[in-house]
């Protein structure tokens, strides 16, 4: 009786929605317009359209709690991390207003979290024990050339005292020789001299700390494209000779964005942010990648006085909570790197804007034991790769890396439907054509889901959505196929700004966009996109899904086998560990989905075991899925795979690795 009134109730409001079309259709244009949406709205909502193309939803954010999502990251207790920092808002950052939100998808709860700095376009990367590492963010907000008021630039300050280093506060004045006073915008620390030899050979040379200053006086007054000498405020006999400071060149020109050297923890447990050593380079717009040993590469991003970082890499060890120097390579801001073996790095020349077109730019495989890097070859249009997609392809032994679309490089209007796949486990890594994207995009989010699929969405043909070009389109594609599928349209448009997270349930959240202008005609200012919209692919739409329980700790080490508990251990046809992703800027390098042997099934449980390859499965929190023969997957069980082995003698191996500096374990 309950299906026959099922299928009596979905026939009316069938018949009602073509009476409404066909009245629609004999009286007015507005008539039907509307009529055509209350088909389609109808259409979209009917089981057999969600099991083919899946359905979008938006989340119940309140107003309270709306934030301009600029990172978006998934912690191993379920929770979604979202912090804008001042969100791109000049006025926030002014006001010191920086947030982050707290949201749990199951629960549908949201919590504000503290921020201690504007960690507005930082980085960040999952760390072995589940906390996240944030590192860099904003120090200034750039200025075009007309709003610059006072001279500015770059200052080197001198220091040739061997005896003592020394701190000079934001707000030190440096004079000019005519007497044209310069203020630090930000403290400085110079070390002390170097000395060498001995007796009367003994030598001295001057250490140097760099720190950007304004002119106090507005004007063209500041204005100077000489290197000259400058004395610094208060010091007197010995210390104003050791101490000074040195500029080549300070004007009104565009002063860029300026990055932070700060770095914190975020800690899933008690929903807080550590402060931990900051960098020795200032970072803004850099990428966070975590390497087979638990540690996290930076590099690139803009830095204390808005120019690119110059390849001055960094490594952070969440062990000492400390960094240390990393080989040298240049890179354009928000490079996409990819964790590939023990100490090697795939960079796919996606990146996120900032750089020259002519430097940085092109594939490969990088070294960091060598400090060497081969070039991959083969992409088309291999010079509109910025704000492209790229994806490490599911399951990660295959070893392929995916690009997805992209953009010239700046504001330029250019856009590409190209897609490109690489096998980096062949003798001579080459990219190969893909599937076209229906339409060339930038800014499109992928996302590796639990069927060995990656979901493809939103994105616009312009610079930032310029024109109103925003696509309202997503697609799956399939790996194995090496196709796309059409998927459901989302409802919101998605450009600069904006990222994607797969859910331990099985969906995708979608964040931000941050489009230029508001209109076709580009003469209204866009406004940041602050609803959430939640993708619920096919195959939740496919009947009764798997189900998973682990069977006792849920802690495992590479190479160890976790017994997986479910009611049809012979229906399972994969199994899956799923890193959490990280994601900003349509970028996330922490996502990864690694296939696990199954290596036996018993009534009412499944043993799998864990890769023993530590660039496969960087130790941290996963995910753990179930994959039934219809393509359905469980929802996810946490894992926590540890770095060593009991009795691989962690603490000595550890000071193996402190002493030498390797990355090959």
């Amino acid at each position: 009786m309950a299906a026959r009134s099922a299928r009596l109730t979905r026939r009316k409001t069938w018949l009602g929605a073509t009476a409404v079309v066909a009245l629609a259709a004999l009286n007015a244009p507005a008539m039907s317009g509307f009529a055509q949406h209350a088909y389609h709205r109808w259409r979209i909502d009917q089981p057999e359209y969600r099991a083919r193309y899946g359905h979008w939803s938006l989340a119940g954010l309140p107003e309270k709690y709306r934030l301009n999502s600029i990172h978006a990251i998934l912690l191993h207790t379920g929770k979604v991390l979202l912090i804008a920092g001042s969100g791109n808002d000049v006025e926030q950052f002014d006001g010191g207003v920086f947030k982050s939100t707290l949201w749990d998808p199951a629960a549908d709860t949201f919590k504000k979290i503290d921020t201690p700095a504007d960690l507005f376009c930082g980085g960040h990367a999952q760390l072995p024990d589940g906390k996240v590492l944030i590192a860099g963010g904003t120090a200034r907000y750039e200025k075009l050339k007309g709003d610059v008021k006072r001279a500015g630039g770059a200052m080197l300050v001198k220091n040739e005292d061997p005896d003592r280093a020394r701190t000079f506060p934001e707000g030190t004045v440096f004079r000019s020789p005519a007497g044209v006073e310069y203020r630090s915008q930000f403290a400085v620390r110079v070390p002390a001299a170097r000395k060498a030899g001995r007796g009367d050979r003994v030598r001295v040379t001057a250490s140097e700390a760099r720190v950007f200053v304004e002119a106090a006086d507005e004007g063209p007054l500041g204005i100077t494209n000489t290197t000259e000498q400058y004395a610094i405020d208060g010091l007197k006999g010995a210390d104003a000779r050791n101490l000074y400071g040195i500029a080549n060149k300070l004007g009104l020109d565009k002063k860029d964005f300026q990055g932070i050297k700060d770095a914190y923890e975020f800690d899933p447990v008690t929903e807080k942010y550590t402060k931990v050593a900051s960098m020795r380079e200032a970072r803004w717009y850099p990428t966070l990648t975590t390497l087979s040993d638990g540690r996290v590469l930076a590099v690139s991003g803009l830095d204390d006085i808005g120019q690119i970082v110059p390849g001055k890499n960094e490594l952070y060890d969440p062990s000492t909570k400390t960094w240390s120097k990393a080989p040298t390579r240049y890179f354009p801001t928000y490079p996409s790197l990819f964790m590939t073996g023990r100490g090697k790095v795939f960079y796919s020349g996606s990146n996120a804007g900032y750089g020259p077109a002519n430097k940085g730019r092109k594939p490969g495989l990088w070294d960091l034991a060598t400090n060497t890097f081969t070039t991959v070859p083969g992409l088309r249009d291999p010079d509109i790769l910025e704000t492209s997609s790229s994806v490490l392809l599911p399951p990660a032994q295959e070893g392929k890396v995916m690009v997805l679309g992209g953009g010239g490089v700046g504001e330029s209007p250019a856009s590409t439907s190209r897609t490109a796949v690489v096998d980096l486990n062949a003798k001579r890594p080459a990219f190969e054509p893909g599937p076209d994207l229906p339409q060339g995009t930038r800014y499109l989010n992928s996302v590796i889901m639990p069927d060995d699929t990656v979901f493809t969405t939103g994105g616009s043909g312009g610079y930032r959505g310029k024109h109103a070009s925003d696509i309202h389109k997503s697609q799956i594609y399939d790996p194995a196929a090496n196709t796309f599928t059409p998927a459901a349209d989302p409802q919101v448009g998605r450009d600069y700004h904006t990222e994607a997270l797969l859910l331990p349930d099985g969906r995708i959240a979608v964040f931000g966009s941050d489009p230029l202008f508001a209109d076709k005609a580009g003469s209204r200012p866009g406004h940041f996109e602050q609803r959430v919209e939640i993708f619920s692919p096919p195959y939740l739409h496919h009947g009764k899904r798997p189900r998973l329980t682990a069977d006792g700790d849920t802690e495992t080490v590479r190479g160890d086998e976790i017994v997986l508990r479910t009611a049809h251990p012979a229906d399972i046809d994969r199994v899956r560990l799923m890193r959490p992703g990280s994601a900003t800027h349509v970028t996330d390098f922490d996502q990864r989905s690694v296939a696990l042997d199954i290596t036996r099934r018993t009534a009412g449980a499944l043993t799998v075991r864990v890769p023993e390859d530590p660039a496969l499965v960087p130790p941290g929190w996963y995910m753990t899925v179930a994959v039934d023969k219809r393509g359905v997957p469980s929802p996810a069980v946490w894992v926590h795979v540890s770095r060593y082995r009991a009795d691989e003698g962690s603490a000595a191996e550890r000071r193996i690795t402190r002493i030498t500096g390797t990355l090959t374990r």
